[in-house]
């Protein structure tokens, strides 16, 4: 099969999925289809551990929105089977370039549809074409129309095997699904790789080339390589002894000094997002220094000792916004915003351990970026594979903290532990079945599974 025939199947399997139908099910079932579809047209390629896995999370992923049916599901599946495509078609080319293809796709899709050359099959002109037509196709078809009209005038009942019916069709939204359909299939399948991806592609390695002599150059014009090591050194000893203190006091504060319980949830929103923007600029700090030559400059290691002992103590201030931020759920349980600071803290953790491999094994800027690309993919798989309401909500009510009728209800996916939890306190407030009930009478392809098997009153 050639790759137009794939477009054109693809958008066909769309259509019928989603005419007069809502997200759901139909998307699982269209990501499967997908997943089946490069299966066989790149048989030939699948010749890495990688591709297995891709292959793996993408079908998990379909489940899992099946099974949900909400973003963070639709944006592992979207992913997985975006990430597959790319790194089976061409797993030369880094992953950070998908994103900026995506978009850039996303808009010359609409250019690149009329370039027929591209994508059809070229084919011979053939004199013999003309006949088969009308011989295999115009003399039947003529000659059928005629005995039809003949036949029923005969008998009605002839008749109305044929024109007794009525066909039940949203013409206009039919085609806009039609459109929208090819539109996916011919981006998907038909993507653009502009050269300068390619060239530029080297640029993205994790590793110098050995074979490249490579020498520190400085940022600025006006300062030379001297000046600014030196002021490198100055700068992390200044932000060092700087951070030394700023965990000193954020320290005691945190864990010595007597906080109100009313004034503990806008301390800790003020000192996490502290240390968030601390964590972001730590690392700029990191790739702004050792870029380049600078990896390799023999006269450096003065700024590589102090770059490292930044590192080290921006992972103690991570450590101890984790602390405050486990001691905030001690007092008030689990949300979906403390577990967020939970992943993106571990994140940047993971960042930092990166960029100490980076500086002591002399690697690229874009190490970085290669490395936390895969980390926050697998952090959306985990967050689309968890029923994190659930959690929540049995958390909470097992340590009695935070278990506001208000807080449980808005949760998503907990309806069993909810329900479970009104049974015994029955005065608190009424079950979310009426949820479940209109999550029920959805068609199937319009479904979220979950809605399917929870148990209602």
């Amino acid at each position: 099969m050639k790759k137009i025939h794939f477009i054109l199947l693809s958008s066909l399997i769309f259509t019928l999925l989603f005419y007069n139908e809502e997200v759901g099910v139909n998307l699982a079932l269209f990501g499967l289809a997908l997943v089946a579809f490069i299966c066989y047209f790149f048989q030939e390629k699948f010749s890495q551990r990688l591709h297995l896995f891709l292959v793996i999370t993408s079908v998990l992923s379909c489940f899992a929105f099946a099974w949900y049916g909400d973003f963070v599901s639709f944006l592992a599946l979207f992913l997985s089977i975006v990430f597959l495509q790319f790194k089976v078609q061409d797993s030369s080319l880094k992953l950070v370039q998908v994103f900026p293809l995506i978009f850039l796709n996303g808009i010359t899709t609409l250019g690149r549809v009329f370039m027929f050359s591209q994508y059809l099959p070229k084919r011979k002109v053939n004199n013999n074409l003309a006949k088969k037509l009308i011989a295999y196709g115009v003399i039947p078809a003529v000659f059928l129309g005629l005995f039809f009209i003949v036949y029923s005038y005969g008998s009605n009942h002839f008749s109305s095997l044929f024109t007794d019916y009525y066909l039940d069709l949203d013409v206009w939204h039919l085609v806009v699904i039609a459109i929208l359909g090819f539109y996916f299939s011919f981006t998907f399948w038909n993507y653009w790789i502009p050269e300068f991806c390619y060239e530029k592609n080297s640029l993205l390695d994790n590793d110098f080339n050995k074979n490249e002599k490579i020498e520190a150059v400085s940022s600025f014009s006006f300062l030379d390589i001297d000046f600014e090591r030196k002021s490198g050194e100055i700068t992390l000893f200044l932000l060092n002894i700087l951070l030394f203190v700023f965990i000193a006091t954020y320290n005691y504060e945190q864990f010595f000094e007597v906080v109100q319980k009313s004034n503990l949830s806008a301390d800790t929103h003020e000192r996490v997002n502290a240390v968030i923007f601390s964590i972001i600029m730590a690392v700029g700090v990191i790739l702004f220094y050792f870029k380049g030559g600078f990896n390799f400059d023999a006269k450096a290691k003065s700024l590589k000792k102090l770059a490292k002992i930044w590192i080290a103590l921006n992972g103690v201030l991570i450590v101890s916004a984790l602390i405050k931020n486990a001691e905030y759920v001690s007092y008030y349980g689990l949300t979906y915003k403390r577990l967020g600071v939970y992943a993106f803290l571990i994140l940047a953790l993971i960042g930092l351990f990166f960029s100490f491999i980076k500086i002591i094994r002399q690697k690229k800027n874009f190490y970085l970026f290669n490395q936390m690309v895969w980390y926050c993919y697998g952090t959306i798989l985990l967050c689309s594979y968890v029923n994190w309401g659930d959690l929540i909500t049995r958390y909470n009510i097992s340590v009695i903290r935070g278990v506001e009728v208000r807080f449980l209800r808005s949760l998503e996916y907990n309806h069993k532990a909810f329900n479970e939890y009104l049974k015994l306190h029955p005065k608190q407030g009424e079950e979310k079945s009426y949820e479940i009930e209109n999550h029920r009478n959805d068609s199937f392809l319009s479904k979220a599974l979950y809605y399917e098997f929870v148990e209602v009153k």
